[in-house]
């Protein structure tokens, strides 16, 4: 008995019929937005990547017809357009949430807890990696290193930063974007969907009140080593020993040499966490 290449599901490599094109009144809107755009290059091809943001921010993701229209604007094949589109991960290949939740699982953030609060968003919002709840507000996913380090761990939520994190801290981060409830990065403006990111990706205003003022910048901490350069470093603090009690000494100061061990006055912080194994933050200068 023999059996159909159907029924094996064995696919007989038919070529895939071509992307539709948008509506026309969408197509309209786009090109107007695309020659903006295009006009910013020397070399027309160089706007490839924010337009693949900018039809990102038509449909939540890069579909086949986002992929057809830039290569129509640019003057490419759709395989050179796809190459890019799948290469860098910011573009998203498949429907996805309004809010992109990304948990850092890379070295130092793993050990400070960052495997810990991947693994509690999954049980709390009942998802895998790369999954959206049923909702469609959340897509949880880990990510590599966000070069936030001194602020580990970190969460990132459609690119912006929340430091600090702890499971019930990130548990709460994603129960008030569910609900609409207002949520503001640590560092950066009030947050917005990632089709309204994707299109301030693309290089168009960023038209929420006050979001240019509350721009993300370096955290305290990320600065430390600049200061220290410059030599700008405050006098190092001396801890006393458990049960003894603080001596008359004067500060001591620092050579310009000398290195400031973070171990020299740990203390927690408002992030921390007792209960969680990450343990304190150590702030600037500590």
């Amino acid at each position: 008995m023999t059996t159909s290449s159907s029924e094996r599901g064995v696919s007989l490599g038919m070529p895939e019929l071509p992307a539709p094109a948008y509506p026309d009144d969408v197509r309209a809107r786009l090109e107007t937005d695309a020659r903006e755009v295009i006009a910013r290059y020397p070399d027309s091809r160089s706007a490839l990547l924010p337009l693949l943001h900018l039809v990102q921010s038509e449909e939540g993701h890069v579909t086949r017809t986002g992929m057809r229209f830039c290569a129509d604007m640019l003057g490419l094949t759709t395989a050179e357009v796809t190459a890019v589109a799948t290469f860098y991960t910011m573009y998203r290949r498949r429907p996805s949430g309004d809010y992109q939740v990304g948990v850092c699982t890379n070295t130092l953030c793993a050990v400070m807890g960052g495997d810990a609060i991947f693994e509690e968003l999954q049980e709390h919002l009942g998802v895998g990696n790369g999954e959206t709840t049923d909702d469609g507000k959340v897509t949880l996913e880990h990510i590599e290193c966000n070069a936030a380090c001194d602020f580990a761990p970190v969460v990132m939520v459609n690119w912006e930063f929340f430091d600090n994190q702890t499971p019930a801290s990130a548990r709460r981060l994603v129960d008030d974007l569910r609900a609409g409830r207002p949520v503001t990065p640590t560092r950066g403006a009030r947050m917005c969907t990632f089709k309204e990111t994707a299109r301030v990706l693309a290089g168009f205003p960023d038209d929420r009140d006050g979001a240019v003022e509350s721009g993300g910048s370096a955290g305290p901490a990320s600065l430390v080593g600049l200061k220290l350069a410059k030599g700008e470093s405050a006098p190092a603090r001396v801890v006393h020993p458990r049960g003894e009690a603080p001596r008359d000494d004067k500060p001591h100061e620092p050579s310009p040499t000398e290195h400031l061990s973070s171990h020299d006055a740990p203390q927690d912080t408002s992030a921390s966490d007792p209960a969680h194994p990450a343990g304190p933050v150590a702030e600037e200068g500590e």
